[in-house]
C-alpha cells in the first residue's frame, strides 16, 4: 500500500506547491505591474513563433488616468457588482452549470461524445485569474482551479488594484491587450480621453474581442455589437465604481 501512497503524495505536494507559486506571485502585485499574462504568451506564440513580423500591443495604463466612462462601461459589460461581491456570484455559476448539463443531455441524445464545455458565470476576478495563470482549456479541472486563485487575488489585492490590472490585461482584439493599446488602435486616443459611446463601443467587444477587430474571426456567429453598445449606454450611470474617494484626474 506504501507504494500507492507515494505518488498522491507526490501529486499533492505538487498541487500546494503550485497554489503557494501563485500566491507568492499576485503577492508581488500589490506593488508591481505584471509585465504579461498566461494568455498573452499563449497568443504572443500563436503570432509570432512561425512569422517574421507580428503585432503584439500593450501599453500599461495607471488607473487613475483611465476614464471612468470606460471603467463603467466595462462593469456593465462583464460584472456590474464587481465592487460588491467577493469574486464569485454562485447564482451565476449555477445558472451556467444547469445551462451546461442541458447541453451535455442535448449532445448525449445526438450521439455526440465531445468534451464537456463551461460557458458562462465568470465574474471580473475569476476571468483575470484565467487570464493570469491558466490555459484556455474549459473543463472543471481548470475552473476548480481557476476559483482557488480567484480567492487569492480577492485576498490579497484591493479591488481597485484586481480591476486596474483586469483593464490593462484583458484582450481587446488581435495580438491588442489592455487599454492603452486598444485606445489608441481603435480611436488614435488615450485612456483618459475616451468619450461615452467609444467606452461604450470597446467594452461591448469583451466578450469576443478577435471578432470586434477582424471578421475573419466572426465565422462560427458573431454577436450584435450595437445592441450591445446601447445596452451599456443605458446603464453606466447606474453602477458603482470604487467605494471609497480615490484622487485622481479621469473622467
Amino acid at each position: 500500500m506504501r507504494w500507492l501512497l507515494y505518488p498522491v503524495k507526490c501529486l499533492l505536494a505538487g498541487f500546494v506547491a503550485m497554489q503557494i507559486f501563485f500566491a507568492l506571485q499576485i503577492a508581488l502585485w500589490i506593488g508591481l505591474d505584471p509585465s504579461s499574462t498566461a494568455f498573452q504568451r499563449a497568443e504572443h506564440w500563436r503570432l509570432c513563433t512561425w512569422h517574421w513580423n507580428c503585432s503584439m500591443q500593450s501599453k500599461w495604463t495607471p488607473y487613475e488616468k483611465i476614464s471612468n466612462n470606460l471603467k463603467r462601461a466595462v462593469l456593465v459589460s462583464e460584472d456590474d457588482i464587481f465592487f460588491q461581491h467577493k469574486g464569485v456570484r454562485v447564482e451565476d455559476m449555477q445558472k451556467a452549470w444547469q445551462k451546461n448539463q442541458q447541453q451535455n443531455q442535448q449532445k448525449a441524445q445526438a450521439g455526440n461524445k465531445s468534451k464537456t464545455v463551461l460557458r458562462g458565470g465568470s465574474t471580473i476576478t475569476q476571468q483575470l485569474a484565467k487570464n493570469l495563470f491558466l490555459s484556455s482549456e474549459q473543463n472543471y479541472l481548470r475552473k476548480g482551479q481557476e476559483l482557488i486563485i480567484t480567492g487569492l487575488l480577492e485576498l490579497t489585492l484591493s479591488k481597485q488594484r484586481l480591476f486596474e490590472i483586469y483593464l490593462n490585461s484583458v484582450e481587446w482584439g488581435e495580438g491588442i491587450f489592455g487599454v492603452g493599446a486598444a485606445s489608441q488602435h481603435y480611436y488614435a486616443s488615450t485612456p483618459a480621453g475616451l468619450s461615452r459611446e467609444q467606452a461604450a463601443a470597446l467594452a461591448s467587444a469583451l466578450p469576443a474581442p478577435k471578432c470586434f477587430d477582424k471578421q475573419q474571426y466572426c465565422r462560427r456567429g458573431s454577436i450584435n455589437y450595437s445592441a450591445r453598445q446601447e445596452f451599456i449606454l443605458e446603464n453606466m450611470d447606474r453602477v458603482a465604481l470604487a467605494p471609497y474617494p480615490k484622487s485622481g484626474t479621469s473622467k
